[in-house]
C-alpha cells in the first residue's frame, strides 16, 4: 500500500468513526502508522513480515504474526498476492463483530479494483473513496464469505513435494536461480551453516541432503508463513528456524562457516538492489574469516561493488543470461 494514510479517508471525511472501546485489528499494516490513528482505541497489528513487525513494535503497538478473536472493526491493507488478499478479507469478515466494519485499502497495482468487484458480488459495499492511484472501501459483512477465498491460501504441496502457499516466493515451482546454486553445495560446506532469507526451505533442504559435513543449519526468514512452511518441509534435526530481519542481524557469538542465500530484491513491485546489498553485508557480519558466502542473484543486479566493500576475495562462479553465482571469502574487518 503506497499511501498509508489512504485507509483513514472515510474517518477524515466523517463517514466512519473509530470504535470507542475494544481493539481494532489491522491486517498487514505498513511499517509506520499515520498520526491519524492517534484517536483510535487499542490497535492489534497482524504483520507477518518481520521488518515491519519490529518497526511497529518500536511504536509500542501490539503486533502478532497471526491474529485470532473478535474485533469491533478490522482494517486491511493489500499485498501483491490476490489469493492472500482475498483470504485476508475473508478472515476480516469472520473476525469482525456483528455490525462492525471491515475497511480495505490498496493500490490499483495490488488489485484493489478486481477485489472490490469480487466483493460486490457477495456484499453490499457501504462506501468507496479514491486517492493516490488506489481505493479504500468499507462494509458491514452480513453473511459468511465464500469458503474458497480463505481456502485458496491454505498451504499445500506443490508439484515438487514442498509445502507452499500463495504470497510466498516462487510457491509453485523451483526457482531457477536457487536450483543453480545447489550445484555448489559440496564438501567445502561444513560445520555451522546459515541460510539467510530461507523462504519455504528449498536451499536449506538441499544443503542438508548434500553436505554430510554440515553440523547445524540456521534458517532465517522474514515472512512468518514461509518460515512455518519450511518447518514442515525440513525435518532434519540439524535445522533450527528463526523468524528474523536478516538486515539487522548482529555478529553472533559463534560465526558461521558457510552462509547461503538467494536474497530478495524487491519490496512491493519495484526492484530495490539495496535489499540484496544489505543481505551481503549481513553475511559478512555473521561468517567466520575462514568461511564462505554462496549467493545467487539476477545477473543485472549491481552487487559487485557491495562484494568489494564487504569481502577481501570474491568471484563469479557461473553466470548465464539470467543469473550469476557468487562466492565470497574473508569478510573485511569492518564487519566485526
Amino acid at each position: 500500500m503506497t499511501d498509508p494514510a489512504r485507509i483513514l479517508l472515510p474517518f477524515d471525511d466523517e463517514l466512519l468513526s473509530a470504535p470507542e472501546t475494544g481493539e481494532v485489528l489491522y491486517i498487514r499494516p505498513p511499517a509506520f502508522l499515520p498520526q491519524g490513528f492517534a484517536g483510535f482505541p487499542h490497535i492489534v497489528c497482524e504483520q507477518g513480515f518481520k521488518p515491519f513487525s519490529d518497526r511497529l513494535t518500536q511504536d509500542n503497538l501490539t503486533v502478532v504474526p497471526v491474529a485470532s478473536g473478535e474485533f469491533p472493526m478490522v482494517l486491511l491493507a493489500l499485498t501483491r498476492s490476490r489469493a492472500e488478499n482475498m483470504a485476508n478479507f475473508a478472515r476480516a469478515c469472520r473476525m469482525v463483530s456483528e455490525g462492525g466494519y471491515v475497511v480495505v485499502s490498496g493500490d490499483k497495482t495490488d488489485g484493489i479494483d478486481s477485489m472490490l468487484k469480487a466483493v460486490k458480488k457477495v456484499y453490499d459495499v457501504d462506501g468507496v473513496l479514491s486517492k493516490s492511484h488506489g481505493k479504500v472501501f468499507w462494509l458491514t459483512p452480513n453473511a459468511a464469505p465464500p469458503e474458497a477465498w480463505e481456502a485458496a491460501v491454505e498451504p499445500k504441496q506443490n508439484a515438487f513435494g514442498y509445502l507452499t502457499a500463495p504470497g510466498m516466493f516462487s510457491p509453485e515451482k523451483i526457482d531457477v536461480g536457487s536450483e543453480m546454486l545447489t550445484a555448489y553445495f559440496d564438501k567445502s560446506i561444513k560445520g555451522a551453516v546459515a541460510d539467510i532469507g530461507s523462504g519455504w526451505g528449498y536451499l536449506a533442504k538441499n544443503v542438508l541432503e548434500k553436505c554430510e559435513r554440515l553440523t547445524s543449519l540456521d534458517l532465517f526468514e522474514a515472512e512468518y508463513a514461509a518460515l512455518e512452511a519450511s518447518k514442515i518441509n525440513i525435518t532434519d534435526e540439524r535445522a533450527a528456524f528463526h523468524w528474523a530481519d536478516v538486515t539487522t542481524m548482529d555478529k553472533p557469538a559463534e560465526p558461521y562457516h558457510t552462509v547461503i542465500c538467494n536474497p530478495p530484491f524487491h519490496q512491493g513491485r519495484t526492484a530495490d538492489p539495496a535489499i540484496g546489498i544489505s543481505f551481503i553485508a549481513a553475511a559478512a557480519r555473521i561468517m567466520k574469516p575462514s568461511g564462505q558466502f554462496l549467493m545467487v542473484a539476477n545477473r543485472q543486479l549491481p552487487y559487485e561493488s557491495a562484494m568489494e566493500m564487504h569481502f577481501k576475495n570474491w568471484e563469479i562462479l557461473e553466470q548465464d543470461r539470467a543469473f550469476k553465482i557468487i562466492r565470497a571469502r574473508r569478510p573485511l574487518k569492518r564487519q566485526a
